[in-house]
């Protein structure tokens, strides 16, 4: 079991900074990663979490919806949705109604991208909780929230 003091040799004022440090220590630990999860893919987390919330969509949703629903708030998602237009994993269009709505959409090759990737080895370091235990970091998470 990790020791965050002993990780970062440091000591804390009390409980609460070190709960504080704590989140974003693990947070980073496990965007680290992720991100190596993903490296061999040629694509971000964020650009991971894009494709992700496009498939879940089940449809077309304009560029704001992503934005809304990122779970790494990005000022520059319409670059990180320009670089998987380039891929040619997601296809854009404009709304004909309204010219400065665009609509993103994964096309099948940002679908069998999702497919290919593996996040067994997060899940992996998730495993060490119980479902109860899972239930109350939750808890405590959306009550920080």
């Amino acid at each position: 079991m990790g020791d965050l003091g002993k990780e970062i040799k440091s000591t804390f004022t009390n409980q609460r900074v070190k709960a504080l440090l704590n989140i974003k220590y693990t947070a980073n630990w496990l965007d680290q990663i992720g991100a190596a999860i993903l490296k061999p893919y040629q694509i971000s987390e964020q650009q991971y979490n894009i494709l992700r919330i496009l498939r879940g969509a089940g449809k077309a949703i304009t560029v704001n919806e992503v934005k809304e629903r990122m779970i790494q708030k990005s000022p520059n998602a319409t670059r990180l949705m320009d670089k998987l237009c380039e891929k040619k994993l997601i296809e854009r269009r404009r709304c004909e109604n309204d010219r400065r709505v665009v609509f993103i959409q994964i096309n099948r090759k940002g679908l069998d991208l999702l497919d290919k990737i593996d996040l067994k080895e997060l899940d992996n370091c998730l495993n060490v909780l119980t479902e109860e235990e899972a239930v109350t970091l939750n808890r405590i998470l959306d009550k920080i929230r």
